[in-house]
C-alpha cells in the first residue's frame, strides 16, 4: 500500500470508531427500549405469589418506559432464589434489559453470613416492591394445633422449599425466639406443591406465607373456614384477622425481640424487583420511574384488585434504605439471629 493511503486508512477507521462511540453515548432511553423484550427472571414456579404478581407488573410496565419495550417472563428456578440472583447479579448483560424477582429475605442473607455466590445485595439495582407483607402461619382444619398455644406444645409439620427459602428460614427462627414446635419437611418444589400436600394431609399446615398471596391463590380455605389462624408477622392486631394473636407477643426477651424484627425486615420488601449492578444511570432511573408509574395506574391497580392482590408501592431507594439499615444491626443481635437460625 502506498505510504500516502495509510493515514487516510487511519482516519477513515478513526472516523467511523468514534462515529460508533458516539452513537453508542448518545443512544437515548427511548432508543434503546424500543422495539425490544425486557427478560423478566422469576425465581419461583408458575403460580406462585412471586409469579403472580411478576406477571400482573409486566402486563403494565411496559408502557411506562421510553420506546414503550415488551416484557418475556421467563420463570428460572433453583436454590431458593439464588439462581435468579446470581443470573441477573453476574451473567444477564447490564444494560436493563433483564429484570429479576426473588424471595424478599435473600438480600439479608450475605449480613449473616450466607453469601456462598460472593453477591453484594446494594450492588443491585433496586426499582421497587410491589407491596409490603405481612404473613401468617396456619394448620389445617382438622390438625390438632388450633391454636398458638397448642404449637408450643405439639409438632406442626409444614413443607420447606429449598436451603435459603423463607418456608425453611422462619420456622427455625420462630421455633427458637417463641417457642414454637414446626417441623420442616424439606424436599418441596414450591408452594404449589406444598398446597397440595396440605389439603392431601400429607403436611399440617404452612408456617409462614404472605397473607395476600394466600388471600389471592387460597381464598375459599379462608371463606370456607378450612385452616386455623395460629399468628400473624404484623406489629399489632389486624383488622382482617382480629382474633389471631401476633408473632411479637410472643417473643420471651428484649433481644428476641430485636432479632425477630431483624428476620422480620424483609416484609417490607414484599415483592422485590432489580437489575443488574452497574447499569448505564438514565436507564435505571428510567426503569425506577416505570415501576412507581405502574404502580399508581388505575389499570394495574383495577387489575390487581381484580385478583385480590395486596399493592402498595416501596420505592427502590426504600429498599436500599432498608437494606442499610439492616447493615448497621449490632453484633448481639446478629449473633442472636445466627443462633436462632442455627448458623
Amino acid at each position: 500500500m502506498p505510504k500516502w493511503r495509510l493515514p487516510r486508512v487511519l482516519a477513515a477507521i478513526l472516523f467511523v470508531t468514534i462515529g460508533l462511540l458516539g452513537k453508542a453515548r448518545a443512544e437515548s432511553v427511548d432508543d434503546f427500549y424500543r422495539g425490544r423484550q425486557i427478560n423478566m427472571i422469576i425465581a419461583t414456579n408458575p403460580g406462585s405469589g412471586y409469579d403472580i404478581y411478576a406477571r400482573l407488573l409486566i402486563a403494565h410496565m411496559g408502557r411506562h418506559i421510553p420506546g414503550s419495550p415488551t416484557f418475556v417472563p421467563r420463570n428460572l428456578i433453583g436454590a431458593g432464589g439464588l439462581r435468579t440472583g446470581e443470573y441477573i447479579y453476574r451473567i444477564a448483560p447490564k444494560d436493563g434489559s433483564h429484570i429479576g424477582t426473588y424471595t424478599r429475605g435473600l438480600p439479608f442473607e450475605p449480613l449473616l453470613g450466607q453469601n456462598e455466590l460472593n453477591m453484594d445485595p446494594l450492588q443491585f439495582t433496586w426499582l421497587g416492591s410491589m407491596n409490603r407483607e405481612t404473613s401468617v402461619a396456619f394448620s389445617w382444619g382438622t390438625s390438632a394445633v388450633r391454636h398458638v398455644s397448642d404449637l408450643r406444645v405439639r409438632e406442626l409439620l409444614t413443607p420447606g422449599t429449598g436451603a435459603g427459602a423463607d418456608s425453611e428460614i422462619m420456622p427455625l427462627a420462630f421455633n427458637n425466639l417463641t417457642g414454637t414446635k414446626f417441623r420442616v419437611i424439606k424436599g418441596y418444589k414450591g408452594t404449589a406443591e406444598a398446597t397440595l400436600a396440605v389439603e392431601r394431609g400429607e403436611l399440617d399446615g404452612i408456617a409462614y406465607w404472605s397473607y395476600g398471596a394466600l388471600n389471592a391463590v387460597h381464598r375459599h380455605w379462608i371463606e370456607g373456614r378450612k385452616i386455623n389462624f395460629l399468628f400473624h408477622t404484623g406489629a399489632g392486631e389486624l383488622t382482617f384477622l382480629p382474633a389471631v394473636p401476633s408473632i411479637h407477643s410472643l417473643v420471651r426477651n428484649e433481644t428476641d425481640r430485636q432479632a425477630l424484627d431483624f428476620i422480620l425486615a424483609r416484609e417490607a420488601l414484599g415483592r422485590p424487583f432489580f437489575t443488574s449492578p452497574g447499569i448505564p444511570l438514565d436507564r435505571a432511573d428510567a426503569l425506577r420511574k416505570a415501576f412507581s408509574a405502574a404502580m399508581r395506574d388505575p389499570a394495574l391497580i383495577a387489575d390487581a384488585q381484580a385478583r385480590q392482590l395486596d399493592i402498595g408501592l416501596v420505592t427502590g431507594q426504600q429498599i436500599e434504605d432498608i437494606l442499610q439499615q439492616a447493615s448497621k444491626a449490632p453484633p448481639h443481635v446478629l449473633a442472636r439471629v445466627k443462633e436462632a437460625l442455627e448458623r
